[in-house]
């Protein structure tokens, strides 16, 4: 049948209108989760993922595991797998070193001489208190040990090495002096830290128990571990000062090679080559680090397919992942096994994300950007998503810079996934202690944070060149304040040019998820390029001259870092005797950072001077530092 021409126009316009309808608003998703998010659910799943993983040793997360993978079905997730790194203590992703796999039946320990109240003799028991075993411990024989206790009011390590500890038991701040005790020859350590003395009875986790770093790994001292709480630290100090105070130690451990398990699935999308990912670690004892974000993952891609199998959303462009996984040891060896994969994630956000309650102050959500050489749009959304959802709650939220210590290193640029992280205090410090437990978790919280989840993944997934317009004005709005900001301080110019281009290249990596959107984000960088040079003419107004530039240092180092593999430099394969006075990398962003501008074309004074500029100035040797790391292969180094 033939129509007249204005019926045909008339068509036409109709259906632009109702494609334009089809693509949903960020109010509009953010409304569809909010009616449709289950918070009991999540904590359901939030108290059963903390009932196996306080126990934190390997058979146990196997059972988390299964667990979360069996809810990943549940829930309508395709493509369920359970994977694992290999827990031997010897294999490398990145240049971190997997941990041997541990396992409990039993540890206590109590004191012997002198003689004390029946209710104060027991100092540990791992089977009432996990968390007063120290992960990683080694064993007793089988009857236990009798040893004598030795005070240390010393954290430095070489003074630790040079003591005399032979068959002793040290007691103290032993964080960060496992191998000093080792050389010293103790048998085992008490660790009195905690970060908040004020929970009495609260034993601080110890899961650090590496020679060399973090995870225990092939050739560590197999030390026995525990922690006691402040009012035990209190009595044994006391005893101490009235002379000398023996305790037996049983602890029935082992290590063996094993499998350190990691699950993960998918909302299939309309073109599954192209993924978000969400990701968060299990494997830790506490309820709110992080068993929320286990449960807030679990819930936001349960609330996302709901909706979508309710056709009140459309089923999203990109395929939605999720990962549950060990912190860093798994998320690395994920990331090593599907490198095709991470090419095709445009986007990832990490759940390490604590729940406290309302009525306490410092719970507040913060949202953690990426490091400035992966500026992003990610950053952008995820902050808009934040200020379109906790207003309808009253709730106040937090923008963050970059920071290391849990799974965003996806942004390196060797691996290129713009990563934001969600986090919040718990209100009551209870960060690795055994007083992180499920009625410390706000239900109102877990609920705040699956929606803004849920939200952002699910319009990052749908993102495509007509979005292209929206995030680009988001982002340039952003550009002006951090443009704007960086005229005032030290160095205002180059700051602004700085920021500027940090600020453009967030701008073309709208690109990635609108690839057909060039002459917008042109027209849009060009926003950019005007504001920056209204904002240097201001600064040298209101300075009545040109503003100085400083001239780059003539002494400066010119030669060209190559990194060898992706990833942060922890040094756990290199004795501390070995590493010549420089520090880990695992978790100093300013170390972080720097590896990060290391592109194999940059000279070193030109990554400095970024380094410089992102974080703010120092003193540290990069030259040496990055020299030492050539010699022992971590990075290669070119003379130019």
């Amino acid at each position: 049948m033939a129509y007249p021409l204005r019926l045909l126009v008339l068509f036409g316009l109709l259906a632009a209108i109702a494609n334009a309808a089809d693509r949903l608003t960020l109010d509009h998703i953010v409304g569809a989760v909010r009616s449709e998010v289950r918070p009991g659910d999540a904590m359901d799943r939030m108290r059963r993922v903390y009932s196996t993983d306080r126990w934190f040793t390997f058979p146990k997360f196997h059972e988390t595991t299964n667990y979360v993978a069996a809810q990943m079905k549940s829930i309508g997730l395709q493509n369920v797998e359970i994977l694992g790194a290999p827990a031997d203590g010897k294999t490398q992703a990145g240049f971190w070193t997997m941990p041997l796999a541990w396992d409990v039946r039993k540890a206590t320990l109590e004191v012997v001489e002198p003689r004390v109240p029946e209710d104060q003799r027991m100092l540990a028991d791992y089977l009432k208190i996990p968390a007063s075993l120290g992960m990683w411990s080694g064993p007793t024989e089988p009857g236990g040990l009798t040893a004598e206790l030795v005070e240390l009011k010393t954290k430095n390590p070489s003074e630790v090495a040079g003591m005399n500890l032979k068959g002793k038991i040290v007691v103290g701040d032993t964080r960060s002096l496992k191998s000093a005790i080792a050389k010293a020859g103790a048998i085992g350590a008490i660790n009195t830290f905690t970060e908040n003395p004020s929970l009495r009875d609260g034993h601080q986790w110890m899961n650090a128990w590496g020679d060399n770093g973090w995870g225990f790994t092939k050739d560590n001292a197999p030390l026995l571990s525990f922690s006691i709480s402040p009012r035990k630290t209190e009595l044994i100090r006391a005893l101490l000062a009235k002379g000398p105070v023996k305790v037996k130690a049983v602890v029935d451990t082992r290590y063996y090679e094993g499998v350190y398990p990691y699950a993960t699935g998918v909302i299939r999308g309309l073109d599954p080559r192209e993924e978000v990912l969400v990701l968060g670690h299990a494997a830790e004892q506490g309820a709110h680090d992080n068993a929320t974000g286990v449960a807030v993952m679990l819930e936001a891609l349960a609330s996302i397919n709901r909706l979508i199998t309710a056709g009140k959303l459309e089923r999203p462009k990109r395929s939605i992942r999720l990962l549950v996984m060990g912190e860093l040891y798994g998320s690395m060896d994920y990331v090593a096994k599907h490198p095709e994969r991470m090419r095709n994630t445009v986007a990832a956000m990490c759940l390490d994300a604590p729940a406290g309650s309302y009525e306490i102050a410092g719970t507040e959500y913060s949202f953690y950007m990426n490091p400035h050489v992966a500026a992003s749009w990610v950053d952008a959304l995820i902050l808009k998503v934040a200020a379109t959802y906790f207003p309808l709650v009253k709730r106040s939220w937090h923008e963050k810079p970059f920071t290391a210590g849990t799974d965003t290193f996806l942004s390196d640029p060797m691996i290129g996934v713009p990563t934001t992280w969600a986090y919040s205090g718990s209100g009551v410090e209870t960060h690795h202690n055994s007083e992180d437990t499920p009625n410390r978790v706000d239900e109102r919280s877990l609920r705040d944070i699956s929606i803004v989840t849920a939200s952002f993944l699910y319009y990052a997934a749908m993102a495509r060149d007509t979005d292209a317009q929206w995030l680009g004005e988001l982002t340039l709005a952003r550009a002006y304040d951090k443009i704007s900001a960086a005229g005032s301080g030290l160095d205002p110019l180059e700051r602004i040019r700085y920021i500027s281009e940090r600020q453009k290249q967030a701008m073309g990596s709208i690109a990635r998820v609108a690839p057909g959107s060039m002459k917008i984000l042109e027209s849009l960088i060009s926003r950019v390029v005007s504001f920056e040079s209204e904002q240097i003419q201001r600064v040298e107004a209101a300075a009545g001259r040109g503003v100085e530039q400083r001239e780059p240092r003539s002494d400066a180092p010119r030669f060209v870092v190559t990194r060898m593999r992706f990833g942060s430099l922890p040094l756990d394969d290199l004795p501390e005797e070995k590493r010549e006075g420089y520090p880990s990398g695992a978790w100093s962003e300013r170390l972080m950072t720097a590896l990060y501008w290391c592109d194999g074309q940059r000279p070193l004074d030109e990554v400095i001077r970024l380094t410089r500029l992102e974080l703010g100035p120092d003193t540290f040797d990069y030259a040496g530092y990055f020299r030492f790391l050539a010699r022992h292969g971590y990075v290669k180094v070119e003379d130019r």
